[in-house]
């Protein structure tokens, strides 16, 4: 069997494999191909997740052949990139389903720096990346949202919650939190099996930590690097050591990483999408007792009737429509980094038994500093006979001075009467993740296997958000997106930005959240094999597991307390010299203006140390009692069966390979929350409720010849909703729109049913060129029901909203006021249809010294039904919540001691909602294309200089906005957060003892 064979043969048959020679070839067609793994070390479920060949602790040497160059002693050198991708194609090839797998070059030396990051080389995968770092942070297969993708590790369901991302409650799996040295393989699964873990609808993803008989004898491996990025243009060391040693049936791991970065970004934002006076002005007019009509994405009024109004030849009417942000402001941040990781395993193995306790710690910290400066559309009008003082009270609405329309009907030019709001915003958050598992499988019999596994996860998120902000009222202000639509024009004539004694009423916005997830899980698993002759075989697997998850989510708001308390130097907040403790410039330095002179680069801000020193916004969060509103523990339960049949027979001259099961899934949840009382109040509340779920599955490949595969399958599967949407009672998503959303405990879980076809062929040694097409249909889609009630019925303090932007500067928000309510229900459908194809090939073929070369590569294509977005005007369009293609090519050199890779991945635009709020705008996240690449060089087995990069050509992420009835092209002008992350690059070395 090839598989066999490949385990068991020398590490020379795998470099002949990758060399391309006519002897590689005679070795990988010696066999026919669909064998069944040998048992792994890796992985308790071997029918499941084949092992990769163990990797060798030397490098692979084979005698020369025709075109391959050599070392001194007449040898080959086989290892790195191409070595990692050819192991990852032998499992592919392996398996019966649709899987990809990533495999470290060596043990301790995965591809690249973060696992996210090689993911996205997979057919399918889509990486989102967290700015405020650079790295990958999520993955989405097939389109498919992150909340639709399971991840485990060792085959055991595991949840946590990047430390920017906590209180968020979501399924979402956050790569960030964890060291790319912790682990040896990743598995990407896209059609289900009976036995892996449900909830994942795009796909599941399984993380395999490295234990010691992956490597025989002893292993010593280091990394060392310095990054640096090129817009904070700062500093930051990274750094690894994994110790491995095998004693006779004993082996111990240990590892340890740590890296800290510093990143910034900058831009121009928007929060929240754009509106037309016409529209936002709709509610204002609201008689008392009736329901809001739709105002858009938020409420404003420009005061047309003003003496000083100059529409600069446009009429009313178009000035009246013209389309405005809601904010037109300057966006900076810096972002600190720190992160610790550890990974260990104790392994006993014998020809029968294996058995290891593996552990790992990872702990995440971001340290933020964000500054905002510019002008607050949302909320403004002016009440007739108004006595306020400019852009105060009554008195806030926006004069057109001097405006302009573009041809996508954005208004812009120079206004009156405008409010600068300026904010600093210091954030501090924090993860830690505790993982451990024991496992042990036994070859009860030469046909019968069984294995169990127990493992205990826990990850604890903070999110510290804490800001101060000012004002400065009633002043003239140009804003001008045509010169840069992401450093736009954005001045304040004859008003100096920088000087703290322009600014007015400061107010403090402090916040906490945390968000803690508990997860246990038993699972254990007997294998059959009824008939294994080498030429069939019939295999029967029965399992079970049982999960239990709790996650819990608290927030707590110090705002009043510190704005109230008195201060060491005497006084309260509302009493001192606020403005004394302001700096004139920017914390972190000059921002940059992507050379328009007209874009702010420095402007007034408060230092960290009076945020979180003075005025002690942590302890003012830790002494403020949790918000009850949103607070809730919530326990999953879930208690599975399943059942699969494997097997191989003969066909037409060549081999069928098949599996079929189904998996029983109970789950039970039990909520605790609180509800309003009705008179201002919450109350505990405990709400109990489940569902159960049948889900076959079935794959078949059949090896048509010995280099061309055929696969199929077929099956179901669900994917839960977000527990905010089920367990929260009163969820404030953001404090300055007046919107809430409220929990449904009997959400269902979203169902599919999908099917699969694939042909693979595998023309040379280590290459591939693979089509498939591939069908979703999804049911029991979570769809947004709206409702407006009012401010008072809700049972909410009007701390739990920022009363200032909502248009209330006393800080009370009247109960008759009228607030947007969402609630989730299972409605509607979504259907996706997709072409896959993938290219691998090495170019060993080629002349020396080009004969180093390679590429492999992916592309997707997704068209979806199940969402269209209706203009006021009666226009449809189709909005698809999936990237229409996108695709992934890695180019790369490996010739003796140099290698050489470059990456680019690339995403098409991807709609946010089809819900038209009343402004006919259709929200989207923009095209992206990041470039990344890394150049080596190795002195010898123990030094190997490194250059990596990240985001080379420090890609514009953004979103914007389009209105159907328009031409495209909104994206060149109507934008919202349009940010740069700059360039991040390491150098350093790595090698190993």
């Amino acid at each position: 069997m090839r598989t066999a064979m490949l385990i068991g043969a020398s590490s020379g048959a795998m470099a002949l494999l990758l060399a391309g020679s006519p002897a590689a070839a005679q070795t990988n067609l010696s066999t026919p191909p669909g064998a069944n793994p040998a048992p792994s070390a890796q992985s308790p479920d071997p029918q499941t997740a084949p092992a990769a060949p163990p990797a060798s602790d030397t490098p692979t040497t084979v005698p020369p052949q025709d075109g391959a160059s050599g070392t001194e002693g007449g040898e080959i050198v086989v290892t790195g990139f191409r070595r990692s991708l050819a192991e990852g194609l032998e499992l592919k090839r392996e398996a019966i389903g649709v899987r990809d797998s990533i495999v470290a070059e060596d043990i301790g030396k995965f591809p690249e720096a973060n696992v996210a990051d090689s993911l996205q080389r997979i057919p399918g995968v889509i990486l989102s990346r967290d700015g405020a770092s650079n790295e990958g942070q999520r993955i989405s297969i097939r389109g498919l949202g992150s909340e639709f993708t399971v991840t485990t590790i060792n085959m055991a369901p595991v949840r946590t919650t990047s430390s920017l991302d906590a209180g968020g409650s979501s399924r979402n799996f956050n790569y960030d939190v964890f060291p790319s040295e912790l682990f040896g393989r990743v598995d990407v699964y896209k059609t289900p099996l009976a036995n892996l873990e449900e909830g994942g609808i795009g796909g599941n993803v399984d993380l395999q930590t490295p234990r010691p008989f992956d490597s025989k004898g002893r292993v010593i491996r280091y990394t060392a690097q310095g990054n640096y990025n090129t817009q904070s243009k700062r500093w930051g060391p990274r750094g690894s050591l994994l110790l491995s040693d095998t004693v006779g049936n004993f082996g111990a791991l240990l590892g340890v990483a740590y890296s800290r970065t510093v990143n910034e970004r900058s831009g121009f934002q928007s929060t929240g999408g754009y509106n037309s006076s016409v529209i936002g002005s709709g509610g204002y007019r609201t008689p008392p007792g009736q329901t809001r009509p739709l105002v858009g994405p938020f409420e404003f009024q420009l005061d047309l009737d003003n003496p000083r109004a100059n529409f600069g030849g446009l009429t009313r009417a178009q000035v009246a429509n013209g389309l405005l942000p809601r904010f037109y402001r300057v966006f900076a941040s810096d972002n600190e980094r720190e992160r610790l990781g550890l990974v260990g395993s104790l392994q006993y193995k014998t020809d029968r038994l294996d058995i290891s306790l593996d552990g790992i710690y990872s702990h995440l910290k971001d340290i933020g500093d964000e500054f905002t400066w510019g002008v607050a559309v949302r909320n403004s009008r002016t009440v007739p006979g108004s006595a306020d003082p400019a852009g105060r009270g009554t008195n806030s609405g926006i004069i057109p001075l001097d405006v302009k329309l573009d041809q996508y009907n954005n208004l812009y030019g120079t206004f009156g009467n405008t409010s600068v709001l300026t904010e600093s915003l210091y954030r501090t958050s924090e993860t830690k993740f505790r993982y451990g598992i024991l496992r042990a499988s036994y070859d009860v019999t030469d046909a019968v296997k069984l294995s169990v596994q127990g493992n205990l996860s826990d990850s604890r998120a903070y999110k510290e958000g804490n800001r101060i902000l000012s004002n400065m009222y009633g002043v003239t202000t140009t804003f001008d997106p045509t010169v840069n639509v992401t450093y736009p024009t954005i001045t304040t004539p004859g008003l100096d930005p920088t000087d703290p004694r322009n600014y007015r009423v400061p107010t403090l916005g402090f916040g906490r959240d945390e968000e803690d997830d508990k997860q246990r899980n038993v699972r254990a698993v007997v294998d059959w094999n009824m008939v294994d002759d080498g030429d069939r075989l019939f295999a029967l697997k029965l399992g079970g597991s049982y999960v239990s998850t709790v996650k819990e989510i608290r927030r707590r708001d110090g705002s009043a307390i510190a704005t109230n308390r008195a201060l060491p130097g005497g006084g309260t907040f509302g009493s001192i010299d606020v403005f004394a403790n302001m700096d004139p410039f920017v914390q972190f330095g000059a921002l940059r203006n992507g050379g328009n002179a007209g874009f702010p680069s420095q402007f007034a801000t408060f230092p960290r140390s009076f945020v979180e020193g003075t005025l002690d916004a942590g302890g003012a969060n830790a002494a403020a009692p949790v918000q009850l509103n949103g607070a809730f523990r919530a326990e999953e339960i879930v208690s599975t069966g399943f059942f699969e049949v494997n097997f191989k027979l003969p066909l037409l001259g060549s081999e069928l390979r098949g599996n079929a099961g189904v998996r029983y899934s109970d789950t039970r949840t039990v909520v605790d929350n609180y509800v309003t009382n009705g008179r201002g109040g919450f109350v505990p509340a405990n709400r109990r409720g489940g569902y159960d779920n049948w889900l076959p599955s079935a794959s078949l490949a059949f090896d048509a010849t010995r280099n061309l595969t055929l696969r199929a399958s077929a099956g179901q599967t669900i994917t839960r909703n977000a527990l905010s949407s089920i367990a929260g009672s009163t969820v404030i998503g953001n404090p300055f729109n007046a919107d809430v959303t409220v929990g449904n405990p009997d959400l269902r879980p979203q169902l599919a049913t999908q099917y699969d076809a694939v042909a693979e062929w595998y023309f040379a040694p280590g290459a591939l060129l693979s089509a498939g097409v591939f069908k979703k249909d999804i049911t029991d889609r979570p769809f947004s029901f709206q409702d407006f009630v009012s401010f008072g019925s809700l049972g909410l303090s009007s701390n739990v909203f920022n009363a200032l932007s909502l248009g209330f500067p006393s800080g009370i928000i009247p109960d008759d006021f009228q607030i947007r309510r969402t609630r989730i229900i299972n409605q509607g459908e979504l259907k996706l249809k997709g072409l896959e194809v993938g290219y691998q090939q090495n170019f060993t073929f080629l002349p020396k010294p080009f004969d180093g070369l390679g590429v492999t590569s992916s592309f997707t294509l997704i068209d979806q039904e199940g969402g269209d977005f209706i203009a006021s005007t009666g226009t449809r369009r189709s909005i698809s919540f999936v990237p229409d293609y996108s695709y992934s090519i890695t180019g790369f050199y490996e010739k003796g001691p140099v290698s050489i890779r470059g990456s680019y991945n690339y995403r098409a635009k991807t709609g946010t909602s089809f819900v038209n709020v009343g402004n006919d705008q259709i929200a989207y996240v923009a095209p992206q294309g990041f470039l990344d690449g890394t150049v080596s060089y190795r002195v010898n087995d123990y030094i190997e200089l490194r250059v990596d990069a990240l985001n080379i050509t420090n890609e514009n992420v953004y979103l914007y906005y389009e209105n159907p009835d328009q031409p495209d092209g909104n994206g060149l002008s109507r934008r919202d957060n349009s940010f740069f992350n700059g360039t991040t690059i390491s150098f350093g070395i790595r090698g190993k003892f």
